[in-house]
């Protein structure tokens, strides 16, 4: 009981910060540290983290859901970028970061600071993601901080793998640890697409034979995460590569066979699980920072040093190094990709480095980060305890804050004054213009087709035209509307805006006028609920 009572009030305090952030206008995830870091100070019982089970619980479905829902045409368009930083950036951080570490702390091994720094080189999804639900980040450069997120934690637990044996062994062996990556690495990504195409292609046309069980699809999607992870890790595999695998996959699987009503309450249930998890991960965070904190008279002491505001210019230093690498990185890949394109004038130079500058504030780290470096040894294999642990505890934590304060406050004068209006696209606008009149006119033709079906009475053929003609004479306007002859795309479009904003007022009033009806017993409560119903999914279809 005293679990599930835990579980509840991180529920709660996640639904808590919410409220608060739209009253105080502070970042949700901040506010999410905060709030754990009160659990942790009240009379509730503290919750020890164990990094396995935050793996397996929390991990899996928001990696998953990333997956599927990042754009695949940008993703693919943006692989090369987001390589390049996701495995050339991470070991550029890993070999910087650790040479600092071990500079600044000498007492600690080389190989446990390379086990740190590896810890905290890559960025962290989920902290992405709040970063960029805040901050108005153009597309482009949201794509690649999202499909980066996603795909460097391999490389960095890799690394940090990989520096733990030294420490344990006092050896390394290249060669055995290139093998070991491309063994974790590709045979995540293979068992995360081969299960989640297996279960779409068993689905499919059980769906079709056994009719649409909106529950039990919704259900076995959300199961996907955790059997491709537990499976994933169960041959020694990248279980988080797996569960992004498995959800880029679930982007390309058709889901022509799922009903309109599945789908709605597809996305309404993932929403929620998405914003139940990306919180709880921030309120542990926070609950476990005051006891890292509360260490730090004795962690200091590791440093030869007295004085605890040491470990916080530690910290500072690390971000402030982490920053300086990967504005180094994307600078470097900037310039040799518009030399490439022969575009090196001074005026673009000049007006890509706050975009680069950008970039490296929104590095930031998250609960990953924390959980990896938890999974740190307690003992070396002669039973002596593990060098530097508690210190490499208390800097990541330290990283993690400071990271999250910094690209919280900085990112937004960073991207001021930059051209923002990414999303607008002429060619892509154009295309859905003519994929929506496309799309119209099969309507017409469909409806058409039924007109000349007959009906079953005069009186019913009558009442079929008369319903074809007023459909279809919407379709035209449509169609008019989009295609190429209409008088002018910008028109069109405002024409668009109006009509829901139009509509949607249409709609508010409708509701509140039945909502009237019913508080006044005018109406019987079944119907009541079944008029707010249709009216929310067309106010859902005009506000998406």
């Amino acid at each position: 009981m005293q679990i599930i009572g835990i579980v509840l009030i991180i529920l709660l305090t996640v639904a808590a910060s919410r409220f608060a952030a739209g009253v105080s206008r502070l970042p949700v995830p901040l506010l999410q540290i905060a709030f754990g870091a009160g659990i942790f100070y009240s009379s509730l019982t503290s919750v020890e983290l164990d990094p396995d089970v935050f793996f397996l619980l929390l991990l899996p479905p928001l990696l998953f859901l990333d997956g599927w829902r990042i754009p695949k045409d940008d993703l693919f368009r943006e692989a090369p970028t987001i390589l390049t930083l996701a495995l050339g950036l991470v070991l550029f951080t890993v070999l910087g970061v650790g040479l600092l570490i071990h500079w600044l702390v000498p007492a600690m091994p080389l190989p446990v600071a390379f086990a740190l720094a590896a810890v905290i080189s890559p960025t962290d999804p989920i902290a992405v993601s709040a970063i960029a639900a805040r901050t108005p980040i153009p597309t482009r450069m949201k794509r690649i901080l999202q499909g980066e997120a996603l795909f460097n934690d391999a490389s960095g637990l890799v690394c940090m793998r990989f520096a733990v044996t030294a420490a344990l062994t006092g050896s390394f062996a290249l060669t055995n640890a290139l093998g070991s990556f491309l063994w974790v690495a590709i045979g995540g990504l293979a068992i995360g697409t081969a299960v989640s195409w297996l279960v779409t292609w068993v689905r499919t046309p059980a769906s079709v034979l056994l009719g649409d069980d909106g529950g039990a699809q919704i259900l076995v999607t959300l199961l996907i995460p955790f059997g491709v992870y537990l499976l994933a890790e169960f041959f020694h595999c990248s279980g988080i590569l797996a569960a992004v695998a498995a959800g880029i996959t679930m982007g390309f699987t058709p889901h022509s066979h799922w009903e309109p009503i599945t789908r709605i309450r597809r996305t309404a249930v993932w929403d929620t699980v998405q914003f139940a998890t990306n919180g709880s991960v921030f309120v542990l965070l926070g609950e476990q920072i005051p006891s890292i904190l509360m260490g730090a008279p004795q962690t200091v002491k590791l440093t030869g040093h007295q004085s605890p505001w040491w470990l916080g210019l530690y910290v500072a230093l690390i971000v402030v190094a982490l920053a300086a690498l990967r504005f180094i990185w994307v600078w470097v890949s900037l310039k040799i990709t518009l030399f490439r394109k022969g575009q090196h004038d001074a005026h673009r130079w000049s007006s890509q480095w706050r975009l680069v500058l950008a970039m490296s504030l929104a590095g930031v780290r998250g609960a990953i980060t924390l959980a990896g470096v938890l999974t740190l040894p307690l003992k070396l294999g002669d039973g002596t305890p593990f060098p530097g642990r508690d210190l490499a505890i208390f800097l990541a934590a330290g990283v993690i804050v400071l990271s999250l304060i910094v690209a919280t406050v900085a990112l937004p004068h960073a991207l001021r004054g930059l051209e923002l209006s990414t999303e607008f696209d002429p060619a892509h606008q154009a295309a859905e213009r003519r994929v929506r009149a496309a799309a119209a006119e099969a309507a017409v033709r469909a409806i058409e087709a039924a007109d000349s079906t007959p009906a079953s009475t005069p009186a019913d053929t009558e009442f079929f035209i008369e319903a074809a003609r007023r459909i279809v004479t919407r379709y035209r306007q449509r169609i008019d509307r989009y295609t190429p002859a209409a008088k002018a795309s910008d028109s069109g479009d405002r024409a668009d805006v109006i009509e829901r904003q139009l509509s949607l007022l249409g709609l508010r009033a409708e509701r509140t006028e039945v909502l009237r009806a019913g508080r006044a017993h005018d109406i019987e409560e079944v119907t009541q609920s079944k008029l707010v119903r249709e009216i929310d999914l067309q106010e859902a279809r005009y506000s998406a």
